[in-house]
């Protein structure tokens, strides 16, 4: 009897469990999509959540910004002043059955060892932390407007990306529309043929038109699976495979005002700012090798303890490194020559005298375009006069 009752609770208690395991189960077998590609291609995306899902994980973009942790790092190494050297040494340790030991003792501060404790510093003279410290923020400058030159150059081709998309679906609705209203042309002409109205010519260049706005919008879906893939390879997803939902129309795209421009690198572009910031940056980098042709001083200090006859010494000296193997060689007369025919398309006021010839170009052509598009004018004019009879003469 105990044993039934026992059962039966047991079978009792055990069934709250089977039901919360049936309920789990059917959880646990259906596929994670926490990935932010695979949640994008399932759900409906805008305009807007394609610019932010691509902002956080196109990999161009994901690039760019860890060029800025590189350029963030130079500017650390760049920072740092050169470590001193330590060195301790100890000579004259016996090797054969000679005692070492003083009468001082046998401690090893006592034996008759040479020890010698030296440390050596070098500084650095000419610029040349300046110039690198320079080097190092101007990459730093040039990284952070790569990054938000592909920012913006990103949210434009998503842009053009979610258009091209849109207007490809735009074109496939109405082909597949006008599709539909030709095959209903089609039914109600062939009964104005049954009736005598029209020919049967007449007919099958209907049917014909609808079967060719029928293979158009065929066309159209494969266009608009391109258009897809390629936006979603914008967006960063790991499997692109044209499965993306576009919740904006091409009605919307085009009612919708643009927002205004934030630049946060002031009025100059993210690529101007770029190219000026690797000039400096080059500029910079060719003063430090100048630089680097000054030889850097190491000073030395050091300690010599020789019991027990000699006393404790303190010794001083200074090094420098002999430019002996890496002697540059005198660039070429080609070289000299590429030089001073492009020296004048670097810098600012390179670029200041190539503004200012492009401001003269059309001051200087002037008189030679106007005359040439008058006398232009004027031939048109009398040709326009002149036409082609129905007898193949010429009429005024």
């Amino acid at each position: 009897m105990l044993c039934r009752q026992h059962k039966t609770n047991l079978r009792v208690g055990c069934a709250p469990l089977c039901i919360c395991l049936l309920a789990v189960l059917p959880a646990c077998g259906q596929p994670a999509s926490n990935s932010p590609g695979v949640a994008a291609q399932q759900r409906m995306v805008s305009l807007a959540d394609a610019q932010r899902i691509a902002l956080e994980h196109n990999w161009d973009l994901l690039a760019a910004a860890k060029g800025i942790d590189a350029a963030i790092a130079l500017k650390i190494v760049a920072r740092e002043f050169p470590n001193p050297a330590l060195s301790a040494s100890s000579m004259k340790i016996n090797l054969d059955n000679h005692p070492s030991s003083t009468s001082a003792g046998n401690g090893l501060w006592d034996r008759s060892y040479d020890t010698i404790f030296a440390i050596n510093q070098l500084f650095e003279i000419g610029g040349k932390r300046r110039h690198r410290q320079a080097a190092a923020e101007a990459g730093f400058e040039a990284a952070r407007a790569q990054f938000f030159d592909a920012r913006r150059t990103l949210d434009l081709a998503i842009s053009k990306a979610y258009a091209a998309a849109a207007q490809a679906e735009e074109n496939v609705r109405v082909l597949v529309k006008s599709a539909d209203t030709l095959r209903q042309e089609a039914r109600i002409a062939e009964v104005r043929l049954r009736a005598g109205e029209i020919s049967t010519s007449d007919k099958s260049q209907i049917e014909i038109i609808a079967e060719r706005f029928e293979l158009d919008a065929r066309a159209a879906e494969s266009a608009v699976a391109q258009a897809r893939v390629a936006l979603e390879v914008l967006l960063g997803m790991p499997q692109p495979k044209g499965e993306i939902i576009l919740s904006d129309r091409l009605e919307t795209l085009s009612a919708a005002v643009p927002p205004p421009e934030s630049n946060p690198l002031g009025a100059a572009r993210p690529d101007v700012v770029a190219a000026e910031a690797a000039l400096r940056k080059a500029e910079e980098d060719l003063r430090l090798q100048k630089a680097n042709r000054i030889p850097d001083p190491t000073f030395l200090a050091q300690y010599e303890h020789e019991p027990p006859d000699q006393p404790n010494t303190a010794g001083f000296g200074v090094g420098f490194p002999l430019p002996l193997w890496n002697r540059a060689s005198s660039p070429g007369p080609r070289e000299n020559q590429d030089r001073s025919g492009c020296g004048h398309c670097h810098g600012p006021s390179g670029l200041r005298q190539r503004r200012e010839t492009m401001a003269k170009l059309p001051r200087q052509h002037s008189p030679q375009i106007r005359p040439d598009t008058q006398n232009d004018s004027l031939r048109i004019r009398e040709g326009r006069r002149v036409t082609v009879g129905p007898a193949g003469g010429r009429a005024q």
